[in-house]
């Protein structure tokens, strides 16, 4: 079977998308309840998630180009075709500031992009006060285009967050940019006559002082039921939209259809964004594995930020308590710069999602939602927790998995005891939490079952290692015996809840020395 769909990898322009002939999932359902519900909106959603192409299509309508839209130019869309819309299809003045496209690492940068946007919409609607602050120039260019149009302006700004993002620890650079951003952004709200519509969009919200703190006309779209799926991939939309490219994927790959949805399940959907909803698939890796007929971590390939390893090694955060944590909607709902939780991040990007929601307490029980996040963000991690080269790691790791999987004890203890010796000094500051981070990581990246402090009825076990044929039962201590930790496994019974799985059961103690570093020495039973 051949695949003569058209799949929009990368692609985040409207226009360009319909004029090529690739597919387009239509989203124009929920564009026409934005715009008919509401007038300020904003939006929080991963990276690669659909985001720009979302604002690219805002952008089209807002101009009148009925053609994209209609069937003349593509497949005919929801807004333009069903006989709920009532829209007249006029032409509105656009400001569009598109934040993604700088590193910002200095404030002139940021102000070198405000003053280039300004200048080019300054040169459509001339103002006289190309001399005045960035905040005043925009309200008076949003007023300019209102007067000479006769038409309200349509505000679009894509990933707001970027510079505040990109400050991340750096306290007095991040000031500037939450106190330019906020001036500017208030625009919207001292304009209000003069706008017919505002969208913006970003990976994380901020809060406490932030740029949002004096828009309390903007509506929060990130958690609202109405508009869960305005990015993403739902699964009706996978099957009754791009079967005929799973078909083509499941013959190269030698899989039926539902063992081929069904890895792609696994690997690429679950992110749910808000209690109880339906889960949504990664768009860029589904569509890169669709086009390319291959399974992979895509998401990943395109770069992760390293702010969300600067903050889990600045704050020396536990990993397994990040991967089931349990928070209220205010900490999923706004980052505080210098607070140091980092889980408001990290969920906001993606690598965490809502797993489910204790009604009770209110609190949102979070992890993460699919095989290529798990693996892929421990992989990012790696680097720095392991600290070890990437030419020797593979080998390292391999050999590692060998030993483990064969039950050679021994073995495996010198190479943990070699990784904990390539740590340098000054990367410790909680030396338990440390090994335990390392030991977490470790186990993740070789896709094996771990469970870091597993409770039982009396007591929990510091890590807990499965494969076919053993079952690992290991316990540290830090400045104490080897043989106090065995006993301590044997006189809690920690391997009483394994012993029915048919599996070997090992049990090891290892005592680690906060002199030395590393494991001094270690009891097997």
């Amino acid at each position: 079977m051949s695949n003569t769909m058209k799949l929009p990898v990368g692609i985040q322009d409207f226009e360009s998308l319909r004029n090529d002939g690739y597919i387009y999932i239509d989203k124009t359902s929920l564009v026409w309840k934005m715009v008919n519900e509401g007038k300020y909106y904003f939006l929080s959603r991963p990276r690669r998630f659909g985001k720009s192409l979302l604002m690219s299509t805002i952008q089209a309508f807002f101009e009148g180009k009925k053609q994209y839209f209609d069937g003349t130019i593509g497949n005919p869309l929801f807004i333009a075709t069903d006989k709920s819309v009532n829209w007249s299809w006029d032409s509105y003045p656009i400001m569009h500031l598109d934040l993604n496209t700088e590193e910002y690492s200095t404030k002139e940068i940021l102000l070198q992009k405000l003053e280039s946007n300004l200048q080019e919409w300054e040169s459509k609607y001339p103002t006289g006060f190309e001399k005045y602050t960035y905040a005043t120039r925009f309200e008076r260019v949003i007023k300019a285009a209102y007067e000479k149009t006769g038409k309200q302006v349509v505000i679009l700004v894509d990933e707001y967050d970027k510079p505040l993002l990109q400050a991340i620890g750096n306290k007095e650079l991040q000031n500037v940019f939450r106190s330019t951003l906020k001036s500017f952004y208030g625009a919207l709200k001292s304009m209000d006559g003069c706008i017919k519509f505002a969208f913006l969009t970003g990976v994380t919200k901020f809060g406490k002082v932030s740029v949002f703190s004096d828009l309390n006309n903007l509506e929060d779209m990130s958690m609202d039921g109405r508009f869960y799926s305005i990015c993403g991939i739902t699964e009706s939309e996978l099957h009754s939209q791009l079967r005929p490219a799973i078909e083509s994927l499941a013959e190269a790959k030698k899989l039926s259809y539902e063992e081929c949805t069904g890895k792609l399940r696994n690997l690429y959907d679950g992110y749910h964004f808000m209690k109880e909803s339906e889960g949504m698939y990664n768009p860029f890796s589904v569509l890169n594995t669709l086009k390319k007929k291959d399974f992979g971590s895509y998401w990943f390939e395109t770069g992760t930020p390293t702010y969300l390893a600067t903050l889990l090694v600045l704050h020396d955060y536990n990993l397994e308590d990040m991967e089931h944590s349990e928070v209220d909607s205010d900490v999923l709902n706004s980052v505080d710069s210098e607070s140091t939780n980092p889980i408001p991040v990290i969920y906001q990007s993606g690598y965490l999602t809502i797993k489910g929601y204790d009604e009770r307490f209110g609190l949102y029980k979070l992890g993460f939602p699919n095989k290529e996040v798990e693996d892929g963000f421990a992989k990012f991690l790696i680097p720095y927790y392991l600290n070890n080269k990437r030419s020797k790691s593979a080998f390292d790791i391999r050999n590692y998995v060998m030993d483990v999987e064969r039950g050679n004890v021994e073995q495996f203890i010198l190479r943990i005891k070699s990784l904990f010796a390539d740590t340098p000094y000054e990367m410790i500051k909680d030396l338990e939490n440390h090994y335990q981070n390392q030991v977490w990581l470790l186990h993740k990246l070789l896709g094996m079952y771990v469970q870091a402090e597993y409770h039982t009825s009396d007591g929990r076990i510091d890590m807990v290692l499965q494969t076919p044929k053993f079952c690992y039962v290991i316990e540290f201590k830090f400045d104490g015996s080897a043989q106090d930790a065995l006993g301590q496994i044997s006189r809690k019974d920690y391997a009483l809840p394994f012993a029915l799985t048919g599996q070997q059961i090992i049990r090891i103690g290892m005592n680690i020395s906060r002199e030395t570093r590393n494991v001094e020495d270690y009891k097997i039973g």
